[in-house]
């Protein structure tokens, strides 16, 4: 930890998980410093800590974020309310950066536990803040969210390919209890009962979602397990080309099908005891048998002759999407479905023919080069200035 530590115990812990964003990093962290939460916690004399946990990085990601979390312990305005550590994890991966933060990292003390990724903009100077005071608010809610944006959102002017993508995201979020693993706060209990096995791969996210809303699948899925904060949002660079999207759509439904498998066909058959002691119950698995989630995937793939069936609904669900749609949006929209759905067919096949030899390690080049061009809104110049010094170093 920085020198310059708080007196009292952490109520807050933020984790932010990265992989090669040393293009993005820098203003990532900008927007987190901008943030009100750490004016709030120095009125009531709290305080919290944050995690970069940089994984299997080649480039200076690890490098810019100690050396901008050293700057910033000695120049922020309430620097007395934070403590921060960059990590360099040799292991590559968000699950097990997931797992190290929530269970070994983060302070026991902490009531909320914030994820977010390293190549975001905290957009509402209050986001923070506000997703915070909802979660202890709203007494049913287990996990915060707040509202992701696209980057070519803010464009005056959008080509084919970006309206496309921004009506795709307009139909995803009719949904009630979205999640995206982008940001969101969670009870500290409720994720520490949570383990991610190593093979889950994509779709932390849904394996997240359907846990918290089904009360770790003990009872039916309730959307009031997961409350959206107002004023509270983020920015995160779009995918807009075709060999991109393809790419993103073929994880999603690697992520899907193993989302899937695990609480359709196997969790939700144990029993109720290992249910309710959902991480023990996971560590154990991994434990005894390292490779029983990739052994289950496999089963799964050479049972599904038909690549369209790899998940329920997989060639549906975009046009049950457009179906919430009110009135003209509907048709407004039923190009955009349309488009989807040959993408989802493509995809699907995609993931079909990698998971059917038992590969479950898809990894994907994510990084958002173009992010830092992204405009965040009002900005405390000093604190933004001091960022990108380090960060051109």
């Amino acid at each position: 930890m920085t020198d310059a530590e708080p007196t009292c115990r952490p109520r807050i812990s933020i984790g932010i998980v990265a992989w090669n964003e040393a293009d993005a990093i820098g203003a990532t962290l900008t927007s987190l410093f901008r943030q009100s939460l750490f004016e709030e916690l120095s009125r009531r004399e709290w305080s919290c800590e944050i995690f970069c946990l940089a994984n299997g990085c080649t480039d200076r990601t690890p490098v810019i974020a100690a050396e901008i979390f050293t700057a910033q312990a000695n120049s922020h305005s309430f620097k007395h309310t934070f403590r921060c550590k960059a990590l360099d994890l040799q292991e590559r991966g968000k699950l097990n950066a997931w797992n190290l933060f929530v269970h070994k990292l983060s302070a026991r003390e902490a009531g909320v536990l914030f994820l977010m990724d390293g190549d975001i903009l905290i957009r509402h100077p209050r986001t923070l803040w506000n997703m915070y005071t909802t979660l202890d608010s709203e007494t049913e809610a287990n996990v915060v969210i707040d509202q992701p944006l696209k980057d070519i959102a803010l464009k005056p002017r959008k080509s084919l390919n970006e309206w496309i993508s921004l009506a795709t995201s307009k139909m995803t979020q009719t949904g009630t209890a979205q999640l995206t693993g982008q940001l969101y706060g969670i009870r500290s209990e409720v994720a520490r009962n949570i383990y991610l096995p190593r093979d889950l791969t994509a779709c932390e996210d849904g394996f997240i979602k359907s846990i918290v809303c089904t009360d770790f699948l003990t009872k039916s899925s309730s959307p009031r397990r997961i409350v959206q904060a107002k004023e509270a949002s983020h920015i995160f660079e779009a995918y807009t080309s075709i060999f991109d999207i393809f790419k993103n759509q073929k994880r999603q439904m690697i992520g899907q099908t193993i989302v899937h498998l695990l609480l359709d066909d196997y969790l939700k058959c144990l029993p109720l005891t290992k249910r309710l002691r959902m991480a023990e119950t996971l560590k154990e698995l991994e434990a005894s048998d390292p490779l029983w989630l990739k052994r289950l995937i496999g089963e799964h793939t050479r049972r599904t002759l038909r690549f369209w069936r790899l998940f329920p609904n997989a060639l549906t669900f975009r046009f049950q999407r457009l179906a919430m749609l009110r009135g003209l949006e509907k048709a407004t929209y039923l190009p955009v479905a349309g488009v989807g759905f040959f993408v989802t067919l493509i995809a699907c096949w995609m993931a079909w023919r990698f998971l059917k030899p038992g590969y479950t390690n898809y990894w994907p080049d994510t990084r958002s080069q173009k992010l830092n061009q992204a405009d965040v809104g009002p900005a405390d110049r000093g604190n933004a200035t001091l960022v990108e010094s380090v960060v051109q170093q």
